[in-house]
């Protein structure tokens, strides 16, 4: 149960290797794999975990072998979270920049179909945030990590009272045109 059945040199590598290879690949599938935006994509990703699983601990199945390969994993993700952390470039390759999906409230279809964003499935993450529409968004924004962030385009205070102003003219027009009607056949 204890005894290694690998060197430890090899249940430290195993790990670190198989990590590194899913970071190339999670930054080259692109963010919707992080996003988890539909079932699809966490099936993928629960089978990807899966998949790797014997490339990281190999033939041993000990305690210790599992103990080494956890700790190898934590290390390199505290290694290369500090590394990327101190260096921007460095932040900006491997996790990438921000894609706008909708700007000035407009959406941008070709960067939805670049990242396989359906406008449904934009639309359900906006109400998941509970935005009712997309019609209420300046700004939505896929983040590197893969979540949306949504601005809401709320009208300015000014705009707002002479909207408010127009209705009120226009109820108090309706209800003169109604009073005249009423007038008319009493005359």
């Amino acid at each position: 149960m204890f005894v290694l059945a690998a060197p430890w040199l090899e249940k430290v590598l195993r790990p670190v290797f198989v990590y590194a290879f899913l970071v190339v690949a999670l930054r080259l599938a692109g963010k919707r794999e992080l996003a988890q935006l539909n079932p699809f994509d966490l099936v993928a990703l629960l089978t990807l975990a899966n998949t790797v699983q014997n490339a990281i601990i190999g033939d041993d199945n000990s305690v210790t072998g599992g103990v080494i390969g956890a700790i190898s994993l934590l290390v390199a993700n505290y290694v290369v979270v500090r590394f990327v952390y101190s260096n921007r470039e460095v932040e900006e390759i491997v996790e990438g920049e921000p894609d706008p999906l909708v700007d000035n409230g407009k959406i941008n279809e070709a960067r939805l179909k670049e990242e396989l964003i359906s406008l449904p499935e934009l639309e359900m993450a906006a109400q998941r945030q509970g935005i009712m529409s997309l019609a209420e968004v300046q700004r939505a924004v896929l983040e590197p990590g893969g979540s949306i962030v949504f601005v809401v385009q709320w009208p300015d205070p000014d705009e707002m009272r002479h909207n408010e102003l127009l209705a009120r003219l226009d109820a108090l027009a309706r209800e003169v045109a109604d009073l005249r009607a009423q007038a008319k056949p009493a005359a």
